[in-house]
């Protein structure tokens, strides 16, 4: 029988953005602990934005269903790494189109996760478009709080902050 806790919409679910980085394994390896050592639920998400290759419909069919089996591979990938780590089997979700639409559109449609969690690219790397928008304009919207992983944290880092 399932303690008050373990009933649907009761435990703490955290929502993972990722795309096989060095940073989205740093933030799924923070959620993943935080689930286990909270008793929570984990979904993890990766986004692919839509193929444009006006008039060649055949080629972006094609595209399209080579980016689904490489994100299919990338989320089993990680679900495993989560397994291996916590014994947690997470939610996988795919999603195409625009990054932080998807995000908001997952977390609206799911109504169960409590936080959302990305990794940070170290400042060297330049990137951060994700991490901008969500500051800029996602964070906003949101009603669940963003946490933000530093992608250079190492592994022990991680452990004892999670």
């Amino acid at each position: 029988m399932a303690t008050p806790q373990e009933k649907a919409g009761e435990r703490f679910k955290f929502l993972v953005c990722v795309d096989g980085s060095p940073q989205s394994r740093a933030a799924l390896r923070f959620a993943a602990l935080r689930a286990r050592n909270t008793g929570g639920l984990l979904a993890l998400l990766h986004v692919c934005e839509p193929v444009d290759c006006q008039g060649w419909m055949r080629v972006a069919d094609t595209m399209e269903a080579e980016q689904r089996e490489e994100a299919e591979c990338l989320l089993q990938d990680m679900a495993g790494e989560v397994f291996a780590l916590t014994s947690l089997v997470p939610e996988l979700n795919f999603r195409r189109g625009a990054i932080g639409t998807e995000i908001l559109e997952t977390v609206r449609e799911d109504g169960d996760i409590h936080a959302l969690v990305v990794g940070a690219a170290p400042a060297s790397a330049r990137r951060g478009r994700l991490i901008s928008w969500l500051a800029g304009e996602l964070a906003g919207s949101l009603d669940i709080p963003l946490v933000i992983v530093p992608g250079n944290l190492t592994d022990r880092q991680i452990d004892r902050l999670a």
